[in-house]
């Protein structure tokens, strides 16, 4: 298929019920075969454009549109097929139960030919490094896998344009390298249009040409990589974007140093529905220490902190809480009620749309303390301030689930900081950030820490384990191996 012209005149989008545009005043030209990195800080509206590219904006009911966006001339929601998305949350993405039908899916609602189909399929998986068999079930896949499934799922369709929203943040180094060299074979092959919205700069600056950024008013920025970071850079680094060589500023905390044990791992063995990923572990989480557990993708580091956490059950050994966690509930967290459970344990899921409750950003931040019956003008205070910290504010009223991939991430933290728990479990916390975010978490982390709080993150962002990790616990096929970072 022959790669796309993308023209956006004078374009912008307000979602339903918002006051603020999310994009506005957009002039742009992309020409056919251009590889395009899209900046801007979290909420800037990089998704939304990429969506509007893709065509799944929706019609007006959805939101209120301006201007004029087109794909070689034509509505993007009329040319079917021109544009793959891989959306910002892989298991959005994720429709059929086998891994091989999954993939085929996009094709087949284009019309390729069956006899055809399988072969872009295997092309397809090989070039995205995810070697598991065509009927392997999609449910078993891990956050990363299911980046990767995605990706696949796009690269069959053969899109003359290529749409990728964060297409490597779930994974770990080596799944990075394969994904982008996944992108730079099928661009090399089809020569297709690339827009790729990715916070980390670096990342993919030797597959681009050309950095576009965002801002409230529309392109703030347009060139060359090595001219728009020159030209900008120290703008551009104070706007939230992660420049090369400007790091946020983030001061390291002294390390935790405790003999109280907060909670305990013996023999054990973890999985969901019965399927082992993870057997013999031994571990120690110390009270008012950050723990953080790194590894491959696959290798059930998700599972592993949902068992720590009490919301999955251990399928072998046991997981116990010393008694300033367990508080009178029982030293085996998985036994906790609910209301116990929230009260001691705050958990952030990969996904952050499984945990939101709620019709409004505000009101998911007071479940947790309507829950604990704390929502006093204390916990109003606290949830003020979390507001306002994580940048929030101005969208208290705003659906959760309308929120860009960075802001429900922040509003997914910022729920189980709320409650202040002893124990806060995190599944990629920093998730969708700029740099400005990005920092604000760690220095909020930072905070509870001081106070005594106990925070185990499952993460692939070594920036943010050298900033906030006291012990690095890496798991693998052969176990757990533990490394004392300060």
């Amino acid at each position: 298929m022959s790669p796309v012209r993308v023209v956006a005149e004078g374009w912008g989008w307000r979602h339903a019920g918002r006051r603020a545009w999310a994009l506005r005043a957009v002039d742009l030209v992309i020409e056919p075969g251009e590889r395009v990195l899209l900046l801007g800080a979290s909420g800037a509206g990089k998704s939304t454009l990429q969506h509007a590219l893709a065509g799944v904006l929706g019609g007006e009911e959805a939101g209120e549109e301006e201007g004029r966006l087109t794909l070689d001339g034509v509505d993007p929601r009329r040319a079917r097929g021109r544009a793959g998305l891989v959306l910002q949350d892989p298991d959005s993405q994720v429709i059929l139960a086998r891994v091989g039908d999954d993939v085929a899916f996009g094709a087949e609602n284009l019309g390729v030919p069956p006899e055809e189909i399988w072969g872009r399929v295997a092309e397809a998986l090989d070039a995205v490094g995810l070697e598991l068999p065509l009927d392997h079930p999609t449910e078993r896949l891990s956050g990363g896998q299911q980046q990767r499934l995605a990706l696949a799922g796009v690269l069959a369709m053969q899109p003359g344009l290529l749409l990728l929203d964060e297409p490597t943040a779930n994974l770990d180094p080596d799944g990075i390298r394969e994904v982008c060299d996944a992108v730079a074979r099928v661009l090399d092959r089809t020569a297709a249009t690339l827009v790729v919205v990715e916070h980390r700069v670096a990342t993919w600056l030797p597959l681009v040409d050309r950095v576009v950024v965002l801002g409230p008013a529309g392109v703030l920025a347009d060139g060359a990589p090595e001219d728009v970071l020159t030209r900008t850079g120290p703008a551009l680094a104070a706007s939230g974007i992660w420049v090369p060589a400007q790091p946020p500023a983030v001061t390291r905390r002294p390390p935790t140093t405790t003999s109280e044990v907060l909670l305990t791992a013996e023999g054990l063995s973890v999985g969901r529905t019965g399927q082992v990923v993870g057997a013999g572990l031994d571990l120690t989480l110390p009270a008012g220490a950050s723990v953080a557990l790194t590894g491959a993708n696959g290798v059930g580091k998700s599972t592993l902190a949902l068992t720590l956490a009490g919301l999955l059950a251990p399928l072998a050994g046991r997981v116990r809480a010393a008694l300033r966690l367990a508080d009178g509930a029982g030293e085996r967290p998985h036994r906790w009620t609910s209301r116990q459970l929230v009260a001691r344990v705050g958990v952030v899921f990969q996904e952050p749309e499984h945990q939101f409750l709620t019709s409004s950003v505000q009101a998911e931040l007071e479940v947790g303390l309507r829950a604990t019956r704390r929502l006093d003008a204390a916990g109003q205070q606290r949830v003020d301030e979390l507001l306002e910290r994580l940048r929030l504010t101005g969208l208290a009223r705003a659906n959760p689930f309308t929120l860009s991939g960075g802001e429900k991430r922040r509003l997914s933290v910022a729920t189980v900081l709320a409650t202040s728990p002893a124990l806060l479990v995190l599944d990629e916390p920093t998730f969708g950030q700029d740099a400005l975010t990005w920092a604000e978490l760690v220095r909020l982390l930072h905070d509870l820490l001081d106070e005594g709080r106990t925070v185990l993150s499952v993460t692939h962002d070594l920036d943010f384990v050298a900033a906030c990790a006291d012990t690095e616990l890496t798991l693998g096929p052969q176990g757990l191996r533990t490394a004392q970072l300060r």
